[in-house]
């Protein structure tokens, strides 16, 4: 530092460099996150591929509806993927209950959105989750609340 007379160079190989082999981690820098996106990736005793995951901001929607009694949850979620494809993220039971005047249960559900390469206007989701909320009623015969 401020000593052009001298010049030095800097050589090693770090841990984090083969770890980045190993795992095949892109980026030196993950390894100095608090993001548990990444640090629940790895066990130890454990050698697991790296998987990738956005940088770019969530969108949360949810969604409540009364259920009929044939209702199966796992449709709802390979319907809601079928509309919004590899942008939902995460799908989550956030409410249940049941209205003991009626006799039927409601569900509301939290969908996580999120593109890996870019970010999500609310606009779109919000369109996605419009298709969502007809395509439910008609094929799972719910009624959307």
């Amino acid at each position: 530092a401020d000593r052009p007379d001298r010049r030095g160079w800097a050589f090693g190989l770090g841990l984090e460099r083969l770890a980045m082999i190993l795992f095949e981690i892109p980026d030196i820098r993950l390894f100095w996150t608090d993001d548990e996106r990444f640090h629940s990736q790895f066990k130890e005793g454990q050698i697991t591929k790296f998987k990738p995951y956005s940088k770019f901001p969530p969108v949360y929607k949810d969604i409540a509806f009364w259920i009929p009694e044939d209702f199966v949850e796992n449709d709802f979620f390979e319907m809601a993927r079928g509309v919004a494809g590899d942008i939902v993220e995460r799908m989550e039971l956030i409410d249940e209950f049941t209205n003991p005047k009626k006799g039927k249960t409601s569900k509301c559900y939290r969908i996580t959105y999120r593109s890996m390469d870019r970010s999500l206007t609310n606009e779109e989701i919000d369109a996605l989750q419009d298709s969502l909320r007809e395509k439910v009623e008609v094929d799972l015969g719910v009624e959307v609340r």
